[in-house]
Protein backbone atom coordinates (compact mmCIF):
# COMPACT_ATOMS: atom_id res chain seq x y z
CA UNK A 1 0.00 0.00 0.00
CA UNK A 2 1.35 3.45 -1.06
CA UNK A 3 1.05 5.80 1.94
CA UNK A 4 0.92 9.59 0.85
CA UNK A 5 1.01 12.86 2.53
CA UNK A 6 -1.40 15.62 1.06
CA UNK A 7 -0.28 19.41 0.94
CA UNK A 8 -3.49 21.88 -0.11
CA UNK A 9 -3.15 25.42 -0.49
CA UNK A 10 -5.91 27.00 0.45
CA UNK A 11 -6.01 30.34 -0.94
CA UNK A 12 -9.09 30.99 -3.00
CA UNK A 13 -10.79 34.35 -3.68
CA UNK A 14 -14.57 33.09 -4.45
CA UNK A 15 -14.63 29.32 -3.88
CA UNK A 16 -13.19 26.69 -1.56
CA UNK A 17 -11.73 25.14 -4.93
CA UNK A 18 -8.84 23.56 -3.27
CA UNK A 19 -11.19 22.03 -0.89
CA UNK A 20 -12.72 20.14 -3.45
CA UNK A 21 -9.49 18.91 -5.04
CA UNK A 22 -8.45 17.64 -2.11
CA UNK A 23 -12.36 15.62 -1.79
CA UNK A 24 -11.49 14.17 -5.31
CA UNK A 25 -7.62 13.34 -3.77
CA UNK A 26 -8.83 11.53 -0.91
CA UNK A 27 -11.40 9.72 -3.10
CA UNK A 28 -8.63 8.46 -5.71
CA UNK A 29 -6.63 7.39 -3.09
CA UNK A 30 -8.88 5.16 -1.95
CA UNK A 31 -10.02 3.71 -4.88
CA UNK A 32 -6.29 2.87 -5.72
CA UNK A 33 -5.98 1.57 -2.33
CA UNK A 34 -3.34 4.00 -0.83
CA UNK A 35 -3.22 6.00 2.12
CA UNK A 36 -3.46 9.69 2.81
CA UNK A 37 -1.34 9.55 6.12
CA UNK A 38 -1.37 13.16 6.64
CA UNK A 39 -3.28 16.61 5.56
CA UNK A 40 -1.21 19.35 5.84
CA UNK A 41 -3.07 22.83 4.32
CA UNK A 42 -0.99 25.89 3.84
CA UNK A 43 -2.03 29.53 2.98
CA UNK A 44 -0.94 29.03 -0.48
CA UNK A 45 0.54 27.68 -3.46
CA UNK A 46 3.93 29.71 -2.55
CA UNK A 47 3.47 27.65 0.90
CA UNK A 48 3.73 24.36 -0.34
CA UNK A 49 7.60 23.87 -0.78
CA UNK A 50 8.22 23.56 2.86
CA UNK A 51 4.97 21.51 3.65
CA UNK A 52 5.89 19.40 1.30
CA UNK A 53 9.22 18.86 2.54
CA UNK A 54 8.27 18.20 6.15
CA UNK A 55 5.92 15.06 4.73
CA UNK A 56 8.75 13.95 2.08
CA UNK A 57 11.47 13.63 5.40
CA UNK A 58 9.13 11.22 7.09
CA UNK A 59 9.37 7.69 7.08
CA UNK A 60 5.72 6.36 6.78
CA UNK A 61 5.11 8.42 3.71
CA UNK A 62 6.26 7.32 0.17
CA UNK A 63 4.88 10.56 -1.75
CA UNK A 64 3.49 13.46 -1.44
CA UNK A 65 0.97 14.91 -3.51
CA UNK A 66 0.32 19.04 -3.66
CA UNK A 67 -2.54 20.48 -4.89
CA UNK A 68 -3.78 24.38 -5.26
CA UNK A 69 -4.60 26.25 -7.75
CA UNK A 70 -3.79 29.82 -8.73
CA UNK A 71 -6.30 32.22 -10.59
CA UNK A 72 -5.04 35.05 -12.80
CA UNK A 73 -5.07 38.82 -11.47
CA UNK A 74 -4.37 42.22 -12.30
CA UNK A 75 -0.61 41.71 -12.19
CA UNK A 76 1.98 38.94 -13.19
CA UNK A 77 1.62 38.03 -9.64
CA UNK A 78 0.15 34.44 -10.62
CA UNK A 79 3.45 33.73 -12.70
CA UNK A 80 5.55 34.55 -9.73
CA UNK A 81 3.89 32.29 -7.19
CA UNK A 82 3.41 29.56 -10.03
CA UNK A 83 7.10 29.35 -10.84
CA UNK A 84 8.49 29.71 -6.99
CA UNK A 85 6.21 26.48 -6.16
CA UNK A 86 6.90 24.52 -9.37
CA UNK A 87 10.88 24.99 -8.80
CA UNK A 88 10.25 24.72 -5.11
CA UNK A 89 8.60 21.37 -4.92
CA UNK A 90 11.03 19.91 -7.96
CA UNK A 91 13.97 20.84 -5.42
CA UNK A 92 11.97 18.62 -2.53
CA UNK A 93 11.75 15.91 -4.66
CA UNK A 94 15.10 15.62 -5.61
CA UNK A 95 16.63 16.64 -2.36
CA UNK A 96 14.80 13.85 -0.66
CA UNK A 97 14.33 11.40 -3.24
CA UNK A 98 10.96 11.26 -2.89
CA UNK A 99 8.32 11.79 -5.37
CA UNK A 100 5.96 14.79 -4.99
CA UNK A 101 3.35 14.98 -7.80
CA UNK A 102 2.54 18.43 -8.72
CA UNK A 103 -1.14 19.32 -8.86
CA UNK A 104 -1.29 23.23 -8.58
CA UNK A 105 -3.68 24.23 -11.75
CA UNK A 106 -2.67 27.63 -13.22
CA UNK A 107 -1.35 29.97 -13.17
CA UNK A 108 -3.34 32.80 -15.53
CA UNK A 109 -6.60 30.65 -15.04
CA UNK A 110 -10.22 31.82 -14.57
CA UNK A 111 -12.35 31.07 -11.91
CA UNK A 112 -14.16 29.10 -14.31
CA UNK A 113 -10.92 27.45 -15.67
CA UNK A 114 -9.84 26.62 -12.16
CA UNK A 115 -13.43 25.03 -11.33
CA UNK A 116 -13.05 22.90 -15.06
CA UNK A 117 -9.65 21.13 -13.12
CA UNK A 118 -11.33 20.56 -10.06
CA UNK A 119 -10.12 16.68 -10.99
CA UNK A 120 -6.91 17.50 -10.81
CA UNK A 121 -6.83 16.82 -7.33
CA UNK A 122 -7.68 12.64 -8.03
CA UNK A 123 -5.13 13.01 -11.25
CA UNK A 124 -2.28 14.44 -8.80
CA UNK A 125 -3.03 11.64 -6.07
CA UNK A 126 -2.86 8.59 -9.24
CA UNK A 127 0.61 10.16 -10.64
CA UNK A 128 2.04 10.46 -7.31
CA UNK A 129 0.89 6.76 -6.60
CA UNK A 130 2.08 5.53 -9.93
CA UNK A 131 5.27 6.94 -9.12
CA UNK A 132 6.08 5.72 -5.75
CA UNK A 133 4.80 1.98 -6.98
CA UNK A 134 7.04 1.85 -10.04
CA UNK A 135 10.26 3.71 -7.86
CA UNK A 136 9.42 1.19 -5.10
CA UNK A 137 9.86 -1.75 -7.98
CA UNK A 138 13.11 -0.68 -8.89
Amino acid sequence: MVRLGLVVAQFNKERPITHEMADRAREAAADHGAEIVETLEVPGSYDTPLAADRLARRDDIDAVAVIGTIITGDTDHDQVIADAAAQGLTDVSLDRDTPVAFGITGPGMSQDEAVARIDYGATTVESAIELASELDND
